[in-house]
């Protein structure tokens, strides 16, 4: 599957554990990505300051679902399940 555009919640649900260009504590789940652009884009996409985490991210129906809206919930709730604790709403 690809992206779907105008989505952005792999940029916004999960959390980011190693440092970000801006976030040197990483991301915290469902806070913004502060390089998540108006369009919701990445703006480090492909560029080497790109979290390793965030390239190797694949679209897949199983975590995206068939909205953005989806995609909040199912990896909000992935983020939940495999954190032990309780996600940030979103």
């Amino acid at each position: 599957m690809k992206c779907r555009p105008g989505c952005g919640a792999c940029c916004i649900a999960p959390s980011i554990s190693t440092p970000i260009p801006g976030m040197p504590g990483g991301k915290p789940a469902g806070v913004r990505c502060i390089h998540l652009t108006a369009h919701q884009l990445c703006a480090l996409f492909g560029l080497p300051e790109r979290p390793a985490v965030c390239s190797a991210f694949r679209a897949d129906p199983e975590v995206c679902g068939d909205s953005a809206d989806a995609a909040i919930r199912l990896l909000g709730w992935l983020e939940e399940a495999t954190s032990g604790e309780p996600a940030v709403a979103c």
